[in-house]
């Protein structure tokens, strides 16, 4: 049973910078795509940033520039540096890691940024 668990999240100004992390535990296959996505209230799920196992990288165009998306592949952990955070950066941010196996989420880590 694959497990993933963020921290990381909380409160910051805007301009301001928070970093998450996703641990994932269990049974895991070597090749997969771990990310990170967000949902502020009202809104839909949406992709923030992923990475592969060889380290390919994509970003949502709203956070390019600002986030960066790293992993450590013999930890299991994938991170999330959010730097000049915005208030519209304020959302429940969930760690995804997708195999071919299927995909499984994490519980969520809130980020709150006050202008």
């Amino acid at each position: 049973q694959v497990q993933l668990m963020e921290s990381g999240g909380g409160l910051v100004q805007a301009g301001g910078s928070l970093r998450l992390s996703c641990a994932a535990s269990g049974s895991i296959f070597s090749i997969n795509t771990m990310g990170w996505y967000r949902q502020a209230p009202g809104k839909q799920r949406e992709l923030v940033a992923t990475i592969t196992t060889v380290g390919s990288t994509s970003y949502a165009d709203s956070v390019k520039g600002r986030f960066t998306i790293s992993r450590d592949n013999a930890k299991n952990t994938v991170h999330l540096q959010m730097n000049s955070l915005k208030p519209e950066d304020t959302a429940v941010y969930y760690c995804k890691l997708v195999t071919r196996l299927g995909q499984k989420w994490g519980q969520g880590t809130q980020v709150i940024v006050s202008s």
